[in-house]
């Protein structure tokens, strides 16, 4: 098949385009051209590039047609953030395409009532990002079970791969986290810790586009959680990334009001963020309906991700 992806230069798009040409399928990027993969790979020379600027041309009303006139078989849109967005990509697609496959998140959930959540749960999204992920997703399941637009969402949790800081144990980006439990040294976490994060892997994500496509008739009209099989509290989190570096985690803890001010803002609004919404997210409708089953916990996938840091100076342990 021909296959468009829009923002195949990210995270996702890195492990994505590969399986896609190993797949024998004819790939398109679309992109803003500001960056390279996040690791090379032969795959990327037979990728025809193209450089967009969204934003720049939905204002002008011409993104939507300019994507329409590649003539894809697939699109794979993983980089669209507005409802506007979403919308005017779907009227220039529609009737054109046999799948299309949106990137969401699972920041549609907000707080959870219920967990592991599933995505039948009603929404809750806080957040500009959130709400509008949210307002994406309820625009494009009705597109595709009111109209046919052949429309399947995926939901990550937090990404991970080799090339990029994750989420680490107290809630945030800061290499310092990591630093002093690989040192042996005290890190304080908020409240209890017992908070949690949900990581996935890229290329798990990857894959899970793959089962779209191999699984079409189920995918169509869904939505579908893209996590590793089982989230992490941030204590247990914490204590397994001492345990790689053969130290005992020496863990403190505080209320988050005092929490708070004993990081950076910028740190202490990630982690408001991430606890605020403490996910746990269930994997069993997109294992039933498309097969998706994660090559990695939470855990590897970051021991992966820290590891190639280390290797390449970006964390000094």
């Amino acid at each position: 098949m021909k296959i468009v992806v829009i923002g195949g230069t990210g995270h996702i798009g890195t492990y994505l385009i590969p399986r896609l040409i190993a797949g024998g399928h004819e790939v398109v990027n679309v992109s803003r051209g500001a960056r390279a993969p996040y690791q090379t790979h032969p795959a990327w020379k037979s990728v025809q590039m193209v450089i967009s600027d969204r934003r720049g041309e939905e204002e002008g009303g011409s993104f939507g047609q300019r994507i329409a006139d590649l003539k894809a078989d697939v699109v794979i849109d993983l980089i669209c953030f507005t409802l506007d967005s979403a919308q005017h990509l779907v009227e220039a697609l529609r009737g054109s395409v046999q799948t299309f496959i949106h990137c969401g998140t699972i920041w549609v959930h907000g707080h959870s009532t219920v967990v592991p959540a599933d995505e039948s749960l009603p929404r809750n999204p806080f957040g500009e990002y959130g709400v509008q992920k949210a307002a994406i997703e309820a625009y494009l399941l009705d597109e595709a079970r009111r109209k046919g637009f052949p429309a399947a969402i995926l939901h990550p949790g937090h990404i991970v791969g080799e090339g990029w800081m994750p989420v680490n144990p107290a809630g945030n980006r800061s290499p310092e986290v990591f630093q002093k439990l690989a040192r042996g040294e005290t890190l304080c976490l908020p409240n209890l810790g017992l908070e949690t994060l949900h990581h996935i892997h890229a290329d798990d994500i990857a894959a899970a586009c793959l089962n779209v496509l191999a699984n079409r008739s189920a995918a169509i009209g869904e939505n579908f959680h893209i996590v590793s099989p089982a989230a992490l509290t941030l204590r247990g989190f914490a204590e397994a990334v001492a345990g790689w570096f053969g130290q005992n985690a020496r863990l403190t803890f505080l209320p988050w009001e005092m929490w708070r001010d004993t990081v950076t803002p910028e740190d202490a609004e990630a982690t408001w963020d991430h606890i605020a919404h403490s996910p746990n997210a269930s994997i069993a409708k997109a294992r039933r309906l498309i097969g998706y089953e994660p090559r990695y916990t939470s855990l590897q996938a970051v021991q992966q991700s820290v590891e190639w840091l280390i290797r390449n100076g970006e964390l000094e342990i």
